[in-house]
């Protein structure tokens, strides 16, 4: 008898399967918008910490308009005031967010799409880990095998099967030390700290917070972390040049920034009424999309070590299905699902 998939289990309510689907859709548009968005040379051509900096404005602007459909901004700004330390809580993630933003166009450009989100999936140990560090609940055995599994699916892709010889070495196959393999394995760790934290304060310090006051406190942050950023760099001076603002504003870079804008609300969500841990094997369902669009548009081929290792990947999710983490918030049942009934207005 095959074992049934726990469909409740894994989605609450309705909005949570909508909010899910959205995740997938818009972070797999992500990576195909920032591929598209790059030079013959995988370069771009554009300042890649203004376009971050200006997406962090633009989130900041969409939660605010979201939070004053239903209150004013008077009271905005006395929530900013009375949740202040949630506001000062709210600098860890974001800190990790702005280097994770930044470095995803860094490692976009050292690997082809499908390989960079395969190795993206090795988060799921790591924050495996932190989830239970954090929230102090144990995974059951099932839930941790799939994690392994999960894994050993990244792994794969990394292994050279039925590929010509000459393209095991190239920058889309190869994961060899380097600078680039360093800088993704520093962005892994910023993306499973930030999203585990970021439940944290969502589900406990900030949980009885209106979640778009929690986003505008995530985007005020986040701005402050890209300017300094910037400033340590030394490129805030050149940031704004006229130049750099003109490249902003080429349809391909807007199209960047207003999903990974829209990707910055949708993520909220995620983690208000579903968990880290769901939301790293959300993220291994980008691997087939990424796959086939990666074929389609930019001519990326698909070998069998990665439809062995998107294979692995999917079987994984199966088996998490089966036993899922339950992780809501301490909130009573029926004022959460007035939340989130609000929320499906938006």
């Amino acid at each position: 008898m095959i074992p049934r998939i726990s469909w409740r289990e894994l989605f609450p309510s309705k909005f949570s399967q909508i909010v899910f689907v959205l995740y997938v859709l818009l972070f797999v548009n992500q990576g195909i918008l920032v591929t598209a968005s790059q030079q013959s040379d995988n370069k771009y051509n554009y300042n890649i910490v203004t376009v971050v900096l200006m997406t962090e404005l633009l989130k900041l602007v969409l939660s605010t308009l979201l939070y004053c459909r239903e209150q004013s901004p008077a009271q905005l700004v006395r929530e900013i005031v009375i949740n202040r330390k949630v506001l000062a809580l709210y600098f860890v993630p974001a800190f990790l967010y702005c280097l994770y933003n930044n470095l995803a166009f860094v490692n976009l450009s050292n690997f082809d799409p499908t390989t960079y989100y395969l190795v993206m999936q090795l988060r799921v140990v790591v924050t495996g880990i932190l989830f239970q560090l954090i929230f102090n609940k144990l995974l059951s055995k099932k839930q941790w095998l799939s994690l392994i599994i999960l894994t050993i699916g990244c792994m794969l892709k990394q292994i050279p099967m039925n590929q010509p010889q000459e393209e095991t070495t190239t920058k889309s196959q190869s994961l060899a030390l380097s600078l680039g393999t360093v800088l993704i394995f520093i962005q892994i760790v910023c993306s499973c700290f930030a999203g585990v934290y970021n439940e944290y304060l969502l589900k406990n310090q900030g949980n009885d917070v209106n979640i778009f006051v929690q986003n505008v406190f995530m985007y005020l942050d986040s701005i402050i972390c890209n300017v300094a950023l910037l400033s340590v760099n030394g490129s805030i001076a050149t940031a704004f040049l006229y130049d750099n603002l003109v490249k902003v504003l080429h349809y391909k870079v807007l199209l960047v920034m207003l999903n990974n804008a829209i990707v910055g609300i949708v993520t909220s969500l995620f983690l208000k009424t579903l968990n880290s841990i769901l939301k790293t094997f959300a993220s291994a369902l980008e691997l087939i999309l990424t796959a086939v669009l990666s074929l389609v548009l930019f001519g990326i081929p698909i070998y069998l070590n990665t439809i062995l290792s998107i294979c692995t990947v999917m079987y994984a999710i199966y088996l998490y299905s089966q036993n899922p983490v339950n992780n809501k918030s301490d909130r009573g049942g029926d004022e959460e699902e007035e939340q989130m009934l609000q929320m499906e207005k938006v």
